[in-house]
């Protein structure tokens, strides 16, 4: 036991503790409710994310664009784009987003689309590891 005393002896006592400085009055003044919600706030850093951040295709997908003879027009960009955006805000990771008769698998926390191919070759197609499906 004089080992232990020793020990506290060479301790001095941290002043913000012995001050009140965390005293449960003081604790409650400077603590303040709010009325946004977590879901708001997280809503809120994906869009700060994302804006900004265009919508990218990864090398995979721009040839088999180029080889399946798929040209976007600018409508189309802009739902695929309001596609990924929607799956962002349901949290999906991997989506399927279909636009017209066309299909993407796109990387959603990067905004990438992975693939794309058109209707002829989904018709006997299975997607797997997606976890949301857009249709826009």
């Amino acid at each position: 036991m004089n080992g232990l005393n020793k020990i506290a002896e060479q301790f001095t006592p941290n002043i913000a503790a012995t001050s009140g400085y965390f005293s449960p009055q003081r604790v409650n003044q400077s603590a303040k409710t709010s009325d946004i919600s977590f879901e708001d706030i997280l809503s809120a850093k994906q869009k700060e994310l994302t804006e900004g951040h265009p919508l990218r295709f990864s090398k995979h997908a721009n040839a088999r664009l180029e080889s399946r003879g798929i040209d976007l027009t600018l409508e189309q960009t802009a739902r695929l784009e309001s596609g990924v955006n929607q799956a962002m805000e349901k949290g999906i990771k991997e989506s399927l987003v279909l636009i017209d008769s066309l299909a993407f698998i796109v990387n959603v926390p990067s905004k990438t689309v992975v693939t794309a191919m058109d209707q002829t070759e989904t018709d006997r197609n299975v997607f797997t590891n997606i976890d949301g499906a857009v249709i826009n």
